[in-house]
């Protein structure tokens, strides 16, 4: 009885001292917004301020990440599913120190695959999650029926609007759909290619109180980035902004954003929230929900 008491004690220990990785999904409610651009730029940021990061693009089929900075990694989500490779393998390394999981062409969505290589992939990134502290999922634009899990699985969703006014009422689109589903998964507003702070925030206020009104429903207001021509240039010469163009106005905004995210940040995770994302995602796939100490 001592014994087995001492294993929980330490199982305990384990999981209370253990890294909790922060899942992010980005979405948009249509293309042309700068979303993956944001994606790949965020995670440098993060990066840059000492955190380990893992971007995953999940646009199989028509996903950019590895084109915007310059990469042509051989290896691919594609790779696990054919089974090639294991999902540790297909991680490739971007700059400043970021991991990325390419999207791949060729390949259906992931839950339209076999439920046991599914359960693999679930097993495999439960593992590899330990390596980090932010995993950023860099969506398609829109919302589809085989995204919803990953986007109502994870910590927090980023959702990306632009001033036009078709941009941010496809945004409120999105998350009506999301937040009908599950109300308590935090949403983060960032209005990018804003003319100016102004623009931006008028643009970020209003949407916020649409989300108000009509769905009851607060939203945190992340940040405005401006309209700058040095994200052409960068995504032609295939270098993210950040690191092509660090004083930029882009990059100073970005910057910005970062540390008041990172400020806001409760470090203090329930306990039974540590394997939280896998747990939940094989919920919403498979209808079960798994103890938290299995391992």
């Amino acid at each position: 009885m001592k014994d087995q008491a001492e294993v929980l004690r330490h199982r305990l220990d384990k999981l209370r001292t253990k890294k909790h990785t922060k899942a992010i999904s980005v979405i948009s409610g249509k293309g042309g917004v700068g979303k993956s651009n944001f994606s790949l730029n965020f995670a440098i940021a993060l990066s840059q301020k000492g955190k380990s990061v893992l971007v995953f693009d999940m646009d199989i089929g028509m996903g950019n990440i590895d084109i915007l900075m310059g990469s042509t990694s051989s290896k691919n989500i594609v790779h696990f599913f054919e089974g090639s490779l294991p999902l540790e393998e297909v991680i490739s390394k971007g700059p400043a120190d970021i991991s990325y999981i390419a999207g791949g062409t060729g390949l259906p969505t992931i839950f339209q695959m076999a439920p046991e290589m599914v359960d693999q992939f679930f097993k495999e990134f439960e593992r590899i999650m330990e390596d980090y502290d932010y995993i950023i999922f860099d969506m398609g634009a829109g919302i589809s029926e085989d995204t919803v899990p990953f986007l109502l699985a994870g910590d927090e969703i980023f959702v990306i609007t632009t001033p036009e006014p078709t941009s941010v009422t496809d945004a409120y689109a999105a998350i009506k759909y999301l937040a009908l589903q599950q109300q308590s998964i935090p949403f983060f507003l960032i209005c990018n290619k804003a003319g100016d702070e102004k623009e931006g925030k008028l643009t970020l206020n209003r949407l916020q109180n649409v989300v108000r009104q009509f769905l009851k429903l607060e939203m945190n207001v992340l940040g405005v980035l401006p309209d700058d021509k040095i994200v052409s240039k960068s995504v032609i010469r295939q270098t993210p902004f950040i690191i092509n163009s660090p004083s930029s106005k882009i990059s100073t905004a970005l910057n910005i954003l970062i540390s008041s995210y990172l400020s806001n940040e409760y470090p203090e995770v329930p306990l039974e929230s540590i394997k939280g994302f896998v747990s939940r995602l094989r919920q919403f796939v498979f209808g079960r929900k798994e103890s938290p100490w299995k391992q």
